[in-house]
């Protein structure tokens, strides 16, 4: 899930800097990206800073226990790690992998129309989240679905007119 917009449509939203770790700099990293570690293949990371992207370079990084780790340049104590604390963390989209015909990154359906069957818009997709046995396209509208993103349940996906077309009941 995206909690924030994507504020430029050549950057994504990938991570968080939400903690320090240790006492040479390092800091720890809530990542969205799936599995959490992929964050550590996308170099630079960028930050915003008073309205203006910042590079960020990585010099060391690994997952540790349940989270995601890494050693920022220039970043080498405890005091410098703690104002780093809350910066989200964005990578050029252009380093992103290209995907196959019909598959698509979760950030591109973001604004997509979602329409059921009978021809009735049910709203547009404000996120998706992996609930743990599914993934969910969560649209708003004068009411808000979660309709699971499997089939049956998805019908086709128009990249072109950026329509998505369920089989959900607006009642539901």
């Amino acid at each position: 899930m995206l909690p924030t917009p994507q504020p430029d449509e050549k950057k994504l939203l990938v991570g968080k800097i939400n903690g320090f770790f240790g006492i040479q700099g390092w800091v720890k990293i809530f990542s969205y990206t799936e599995p959490r570690k992929n964050i550590l293949n996308y170099q630079p990371w960028y930050s915003i800073n008073n309205g203006v992207y910042e590079k960020i370079e990585i010099t060391n990084g690994r997952e540790q226990s349940k989270t995601i780790v890494a050693h920022i340049k220039g970043v080498d104590n405890r005091d410098q790690s703690l104002k780093l604390i809350g910066k989200d963390l964005y990578i050029d989209k252009e380093q992103l992998p290209k995907l196959a015909d019909g598959k698509h990154y979760w950030y591109e359906l973001v604004g997509f129309s979602v329409i059921n069957q009978d021809k009735i818009e049910l709203g547009v997709v404000d996120y998706l989240v992996d609930t743990g046995s599914n993934n969910v396209l969560v649209t708003k509208g004068k009411k808000e679905y979660w309709i699971p993103y499997v089939e049956p349940f998805l019908v086709s996906i128009d990249q072109e007119n950026r329509e998505i077309i369920v089989d959900w009941d607006e009642d539901f």
